[in-house]
């Protein structure tokens, strides 16, 4: 069973950035980001970016994570895997962005998953990955329900 969060919704994703410009560019030019607003934080800022209800939150952040990325992002917990988008027309997509931006993996198709779902990954100036696909779509057919790995009073 799963339990409904009254007024609960989404809010942002916070990324640390080397140079929180070079980010924001990225994010504003392949993605459509635009800046909600900044907001001074000692002697630095945060900025956030907004594109529909979904906000990133910028901070800077000059040490690197020594962390390497490959594949569809770090396999370490308490890290976040990748963002995602969606899109319409990933052909379309990887054609707009030619070798501006890395591929980390793919583009795969998941035919046998969900008929005409693809994927890239990506990965942005601060090294995340950023996957982007087109097609998936839930099924009235899921597979099975989601089990619980570990008992947990917090997380029933």
């Amino acid at each position: 069973m799963t339990a409904r969060a009254p007024g609960l919704r989404w809010s942002h994703v916070a990324l640390n950035c080397a140079d929180q410009a070079v980010t924001e560019e990225f994010y504003r030019r392949w993605f459509g980001f635009t800046r909600a607003r900044a907001v001074p934080l000692g002697d630095s800022e945060i900025i956030f970016l907004r594109h529909g209800d979904v906000y990133l939150e910028l901070f800077h952040a000059p040490e690197a994570s020594g962390l390497a990325v490959t594949g569809d992002g770090p396999p370490y917990r308490g890290i976040a895997r990748h963002l995602a988008f969606q899109t319409d027309d990933l052909a379309a997509f990887l054609e707009r962005v030619g070798d501006a931006i890395p591929v980390s993996l793919g583009p795969l198709a998941f035919d046998d998953v969900t008929a005409g779902w693809r994927s890239v990954w990506l990965i942005d100036p601060d090294g995340v990955v950023v996957e982007v696909s087109q097609g998936y779509r839930d099924t009235d057919d899921p597979v099975g329900p989601v089990a619980h790995t570990h008992e947990d009073s917090r997380y029933p």
